[in-house]
């Protein structure tokens, strides 16, 4: 029984264990707000809620959609300028935005 309780304890103990200290967790909290923030006046509303922010021990990686190349690298230089940025990742991709396309000739439900 004691042997039960003892390796109980160890895995929630291991479980629980982070690779980031709180204060870690704490910058990377303020990077990713900041960063948001930013992106949010600098690049466009519409092109924030594309883009994903993760902040791991200050790497910082942006992921999701732009419009244009410009605005990718404006997501990147922006999060570089953001203070305790270690390093970026940048695997936004640039998806156009077609205006105009033809439609198959249904309804524009199945377009």
């Amino acid at each position: 029984m004691r042997l039960l309780l003892l390796l109980s304890v160890a895995a929630m103990l291991l479980g629980c264990r982070t690779n980031e200290s709180p204060e870690g967790q704490v910058n990377d909290l303020e990077i990713s707000t900041q960063l948001k923030s930013k992106l949010a006046s600098h690049v466009g509303l519409s092109s924030v809620t594309n883009i994903s922010v993760n902040s791991t021990n200050g790497v910082v990686t942006l992921s999701g959609q732009v419009d244009t190349k410009e605005a990718r690298a404006k997501a990147e230089a922006l999060a570089r300028a953001v203070p305790k940025v270690v390093r970026v990742v940048n695997n936004l991709q640039i998806v156009s935005r077609k205006v105009g396309a033809k439609c198959c000739g249904r309804s524009s439900l199945y377009c």
